[in-house]
């Protein structure tokens, strides 16, 4: 239980309350410059997804096919660059090979498609091996292969399913010229187990699995860009410390602990620093220090907590984060050597910023009108840095915080709360197509986008 005695100082009650506001608390169209500038304003391509043609009699295949088909489509489906047809407009065949295709078939109504996925499956001896192709149907039957691809793996539903985000990007690398996310991870925290724990899954909400088994509270997990480590921030016999969990050997790692209350570790994009808040010196500041924790030095000095940074990750030389020096926390910028100090939002309760990986948004939760009886409540929003214009992305939809941007900049994940209980959700940036990616089992919250 966090210790919210009287012995404990203002500056520390406070600051546990901006960073883990979540605890407590937790439409209409974006403008064309949010859309322009996460490249979700141009027109879609209309694709078709085949259900694919399982190529053996073994019985585990058509699980493993049912598995795969649905990854695809759906991820298709979430890329926000495609217009997938839907499964009741394709046709009935399921060709598995070029040989097998008839393009009048998916060119024409009701499909229409502009390019059709395709191919076969084959699971044999435990093995699974996946031919996949993509056709442009505008070539008819001169040359319209845009992609071939052969994959194999273990015959299971998750190497199926793996296989399926592999395509997927391909697919979305080939026509949009983005790297896609299909093969992304989200880490959040849950406490489904008894105790707020870190946790995993597919950026689809797929395959969850649980990272830590402390027993105690664990918050704000942020994944290095190597996918290596989850630095997080956990309850212990001294406090609130930094941890640091190794993926690669699946068990903690010896981080310092350097006293006072440390929260919300966030990576820059080169994996190299660290910025956090601590209170080491009293007040409540942002840090940065070395990945391993050492040669920290403080950027903030002014009166009031300063929480929650976040990474300029296309040039690391500027860092947002929520300050109290105004009472109630608002989001600024500075330079990452603390100098150059703006106030970015003006006025209610702003938290949780997130900076896109383009580096031209922030997106963090909102309650404009915060105040006794006042209306409203917190919001997801997305700011642009140079004009400091704002739009509003979530709508009379419970409380909504923690967002985290996609790398590949069209997509945000966040936490929303409705009836006292919250879940990890994912939207286009614009605030569109909004899905809920958990499903009960504890409160779900914090969510953290995987940088690849």
């Amino acid at each position: 239980m966090i210790d919210l005695s009287p012995r404990k100082s203002v500056a520390v009650r406070t600051a546990l309350l901006f960073a883990l506001i979540a605890l407590a608390v937790c439409g209409a169209r974006a403008q064309d410059w949010v859309r322009t500038g996460t490249n979700l304003g141009v027109s879609k391509i209309r694709i078709a997804a085949a259900d694919f043609k399982a190529a053996s009699a073994d019985p585990q295949a058509g699980g493993l096919k049912s598995a795969f088909d649905q990854t695809l489509y759906n991820d298709l489906r979430y890329a926000g660059i495609f217009d997938v047809v839907s499964k009741s407009m394709i046709p009935t065949s399921t060709p598995g090979t070029p040989q097998e295709i008839n393009m009048a078939e998916w060119s024409g109504a009701p499909s229409n498609a502009g390019y059709v996925a395709f191919g076969a499956l084959t699971a044999s001896g435990g093995h699974l091996a996946v031919q996949g192709f993509l056709y442009n149907t505008a070539q008819g039957q001169q040359n319209p292969q845009v992609l071939g691809k052969q994959y194999g793996g273990e015959a299971t539903v998750d190497s199926s399913r793996q296989i399926a985000h592999r395509f997927a990007d391909e697919i979305i690398q080939q026509l949009g010229g983005i790297a896609g996310i299909a093969e992304t991870k989200i880490y959040f925290v849950s406490n489904r187990t008894g105790t707020k724990e870190i946790w995993a899954m597919d950026y689809d909400g797929m395959n969850e699995r649980q990272l830590t088994h402390l027993g105690t509270v664990s918050l704000s997990p942020h994944v290095s860009p190597d996918n290596s480590r989850v630095a997080f921030s956990s309850l212990g016999k001294n406090g609130w410390s930094i941890r640091m969990y190794s993926l690669d050997l699946g068990r903690l790692m010896a981080f310092p602990a350097a006293g006072g209350t440390t929260l919300s570790p966030a990576w820059s994009s080169d994996g190299t620093k660290l910025a956090f808040s601590s209170s080491r010196e009293g007040d409540p500041d942002i840090y940065v220090s070395d990945a391993s924790g050492n040669g920290a030095r403080r950027l903030t000095a002014f009166r009031g907590p300063d929480v929650s940074p976040a990474w300029n990750p296309k040039t690391n030389a500027q860092l947002a984060w929520v300050s109290g020096r105004t009472k109630l926390p608002q989001i600024y910028i500075m330079d990452s050597d603390g100098a150059n100090v703006t106030r970015m939002t003006d006025g209610g309760y702003a938290i949780s910023p997130s900076w896109s990986p383009s580096g031209q948004f922030l997106t963090f939760a909102w309650d404009r009108k915060y105040g006794p009886g006042a209306p409203g409540g917190y919001d997801i929003y997305v700011m642009d840095i140079a004009s400091k214009r704002w739009t509003q992305l979530t709508h009379d939809s419970g409380a909504n915080d923690f967002p985290s941007w996609s790398p590949d900049s069209r997509h945000i994940v966040f936490q929303r709360e409705q009836n006292g209980h919250s879940e990890i959700w994912m939207m286009l940036a614009d605030g569109t197509d909004q899905q809920q990616l958990t499903h009960g089992g504890g409160s779900n919250t914090m969510p953290n986008w995987s940088w690849k």
